[in-house]
C-alpha cells in the first residue's frame, strides 16, 4: 500500500509540473486570399513603427530622377543603342510606391499600390518561373538538356504576306532559333543564367545591339563557350521566351495565370505584353511571344500587391498555403549562384552572395529587380517581403537598411 501511495504521489507531482509548462504553438503562415489582404500595424507585430515610417519617407525621398513617361525614358537610355526603336507598349508610371509585408500581413503601403505599372525586368522572374513549371511538369526533362531539341522551326505570323516577292525567294521561311553550331550547344540552364552567348537576331534586334560594347569592333566576335560568361541581354531573354512558348504550345501569360497568378490570389488586372512584331503561328493560331522585360517596350504591367504576392510565394520557396506551385527543387536552383556571376541565380533572382548586392541585408536575402528601379525584396531571415517601385538604384541598400531597423529591439 505504501508503494502504491508513493507512486500516486509522484504521478500527481508530474501531472502538476506538466500542466505548468507553456505549450508553444506556432501559428500557421498567413496567405492572403483573392480580393483581400489582412493588414496589421507594425506595433501589433512587434516592429518599430517609427522605423517603418522612416522607410516610407526614405523611399519617397529617393525617387528615381528618370522621366515618368516610360517611352521618353527609353529614348534617353536604351533607345540610343543600335536598333533601339521601341516596338512594344510603354506607359506613364505613377508615384513612388511600396508595400511592406511581415509574416504575410501588410504592415505599410505608400504611393499607388493598386496602379498597374511597367515592372521591366522583374518580368524575367515570371518568365523563369514559367520555365520552372515546364520542368516540374516534365515538358522539359532537365535544365541541362540543350534547348535545340525542344524547339522546331517556327513560322512567323505575317498575314499580309500571302505571295512572296521575288527578292524573298530562296530565303528561309522559318525561324530556327538554335540552328547555328554554337546555339546547338546551349542548355536551358545557360539561358536561365544568362550565360548562353546565344547568337542571332530576334524581332529585329541583333543580340550584339543590346548594351553594345563601347568598341564597335567587338560587336561581331567569336562566341564564348556556352555557360562560361555572364552577359545580361534581353534579346537572349526573348529567345528563351519564344522557346518556352514552343514547349508549352500556348501563350505564356495563360500558363502564368493558370499555375501561379490565380493560385496566389493575384488580381485580374496584370498584363504580360510582347512586341507588336513578335507573332508566330502555333497549332494554326496566331500567338504572341511575350518579352522578358520593358527593353523596347512590353513586359509585365502589374500592381504592387500582385508583385508582393509573388514575392511571398518565393519567400515560401514555391509553396502557397500548403500547395507547392513551384517545386522546392526549382526554387533551390533559382537561388544557386551562377558560376561566372556569383550574385545571380536564375533570371531575375539577384542573390546577396557575400552581401555584395545589399551590404545591410542578410546574406540569404534575394531580390527580383527591374529597371526603374522596381524591386521585390525577399528576406527569409526576417520573414519579410518588401516591394519598392521607382527608387533610385543607389538607394536600394539604404531602403533595406532602414526597414531592418524596425526589427531592432
Amino acid at each position: 500500500m505504501r508503494k502504491i501511495l508513493l507512486t500516486l504521489a509522484l504521478l500527481c507531482v508530474y501531472s502538476f509540473s506538466w500542466s505548468q509548462k507553456k505549450i508553444t504553438i506556432t501559428p500557421a503562415p498567413y496567405f492572403p486570399p483573392f480580393g483581400s489582404w489582412q493588414q496589421k500595424t507594425a506595433a501589433d507585430l512587434g516592429l518599430n513603427s517609427a522605423a517603418i515610417d522612416a522607410t516610407i519617407a526614405f523611399a519617397k525621398a529617393n525617387e528615381t530622377k528618370n522621366p515618368r513617361n516610360m517611352e521618353v525614358n527609353h529614348y534617353q537610355t536604351f533607345g540610343k543603342e543600335p536598333f533601339g526603336e521601341g516596338i512594344g507598349p510603354f506607359a506613364e508610371r505613377g508615384e513612388p510606391t511600396g508595400i511592406i509585408v511581415y509574416k504575410g500581413y501588410i504592415v505599410a503601403t505608400w504611393g499607388e499600390p493598386s496602379r498597374c505599372d511597367m515592372t521591366h525586368s522583374v518580368t524575367k522572374s515570371f518568365l523563369s518561373s514559367v520555365v520552372g513549371l515546364a520542368v516540374d511538369s516534365g515538358l522539359i526533362t532537365n535544365v541541362t538538356d540543350t534547348v535545340a531539341k525542344y524547339v522546331p522551326p517556327i513560322e512567323l505570323f505575317t498575314p499580309n504576306q500571302v505571295n512572296r516577292s521575288a527578292d524573298l525567294i530562296g530565303q528561309p521561311q522559318l525561324l530556327n532559333l538554335f540552328a547555328t553550331p554554337h546555339n546547338k550547344t546551349i542548355t536551358w540552364d545557360d539561358m536561365l543564367r544568362q550565360t548562353s552567348d546565344w547568337e542571332g537576331t530576334l524581332w529585329g534586334k541583333p543580340e550584339w545591339a543590346d548594351r553594345p560594347d563601347a568598341d564597335p569592333s567587338k560587336w561581331l566576335r567569336e562566341r564564348y563557350p556556352s555557360g562560361t560568361v555572364y552577359e545580361y541581354n534581353d534579346v537572349r531573354v526573348n529567345a528563351l521566351a519564344l522557346a518556352t512558348t514552343s514547349v508549352w504550345r500556348k501563350p505564356l501569360p495563360q500558363v502564368l495565370k493558370q499555375y501561379i497568378m490565380d493560385p496566389i490570389g493575384a488580381s485580374t488586372t496584370w498584363r504580360w505584353a510582347g512586341y507588336r512584331n513578335a507573332w508566330i503561328v502555333l497549332d494554326g493560331q496566331p500567338v504572341q511571344s511575350v518579352s522578358g522585360g520593358g527593353h523596347w517596350g512590353g513586359g509585365m504591367f502589374i500592381n504592387a500587391y500582385d508583385m508582393a504576392r509573388f514575392g511571398l510565394l518565393t519567400l515560401h520557396r514555391g509553396n502557397w498555403n500548403g500547395k507547392q506551385l513551384l517545386s522546392e527543387k526549382w526554387v533551390k536552383q533559382a537561388l544557386t549562384p551562377t558560376k561566372p556571376k556569383p550574385d545571380y541565380g536564375y533570371m531575375n533572382w539577384f542573390l546577396n552572395t557575400d552581401k555584395k548586392l545589399l551590404p545591410s541585408a542578410p546574406a540569404n536575402a534575394f531580390v527580383h529587380i527591374g529597371n526603374g528601379n522596381n524591386i521585390i525584396y525577399v528576406d527569409p531571415e526576417h520573414d519579410l517581403v518588401m516591394v519598392v517601385r521607382w527608387i533610385d538604384n543607389k538607394a536600394m541598400d539604404g531602403v533595406v537598411k532602414q526597414v531592418l531597423t524596425a526589427f531592432v529591439k
